[in-house]
């Protein structure tokens, strides 16, 4: 789905020489152009990143009530959108905190109401289950988590009948590209960190998972950006990605999380 693409890298612009005259243009120089917007500057960038967080209830150790409220702190320091996919129960449980995802300017996602493993639910529970998500998210962030779907663990991605009653209900669901390990009670910070990055420049575009809840996320997170953005990394969130730029599956060394 990575496809490599040579991109030139642009002339400085704007920069006096000494003394404050403007620098001649040479003959091999490109033209300066017209100023680009943060989104256009994205799409010549070598290196595109999705960064999506799993807004969920923790069901393992090292997790902080706060890790999110904490994680929204460093993304508005740096000037980073993301997207959340919201569990609809955590979303009640935590009615301010998803109120702040979407204020804040992130694309939010619908992940369920109980995030159990979809294919064990009948046709009328995961209709339920996703139906009841869809309201909660609605009423506790005020914005709709259409188009945005992630099946929890990544179960169901491979299933017709829990596929098709999804894009009934008018959903697509988002894979990853890259697994950040956050959810791992054993993986620090440091490690995060790394595997982000490696993610982020092993392709032109990479959607990497990542968790609300873990308190190694926090940091892990932060210094990511600051590496990344030293690489001329842009990040984006789902809807800027085109449509086969968006995973539907799973990384090919990974079936599911536990």
């Amino acid at each position: 789905m990575r496809v490599a693409k040579h991109v030139e890298t642009e002339s400085r612009r704007d920069v006096p020489a000494a003394g404050g005259v403007e620098p001649t243009v040479g003959y091999d120089a490109p033209i300066p152009g017209p100023a680009r917007s943060p989104r256009d500057s994205a799409l010549v960038l070598p290196h595109r990143v999705a960064l999506t967080f799993d807004a969920e209830h923790p069901d393992r150790p090292r997790s902080q009530p706060d890790a999110t409220d904490r994680l929204l702190d460093v993304l508005a320091a740096t000037g980073v959108r993301a997207t959340f996919f919201v569990q609809g129960r955590w979303a009640e449980a935590y009615p301010t905190t998803a109120r702040r995802i979407a204020a804040e300017g992130h694309v939010v996602g619908n992940h369920s109401f109980f995030h159990a493993s979809l294919p064990l639910l009948s046709e009328e529970g995961l209709v339920e289950d996703v139906g009841r998500a869809e309201f909660a998210i609605r009423d506790a962030t005020g914005v709709d988590p259409h188009p945005w779907f992630r099946f929890p663990f990544g179960h169901g991605i491979d299933d017709p009948r829990v596929v098709s009653t999804i894009e009934r209900l008018g959903y697509r669901h988002i894979g990853w590209d890259a697994d950040s390990g956050d959810w791992e009670p054993e993986r620090t910070a440091r490690e995060i960190e790394k595997a982000i990055v490696r993610g982020a420049t092993s392709g032109r575009t990479c959607v990497v998972l990542l968790h609300g809840w873990p308190s190694a996320t926090v940091p892990a997170v932060a210094a990511a950006i600051d590496a990344l953005r030293s690489r001329d990394v842009a990040f984006v969130t789902v809807d800027q990605l085109a449509d086969a730029e968006r995973p539907r599956g799973l990384p090919a060394d990974l079936e599911s999380l536990p």
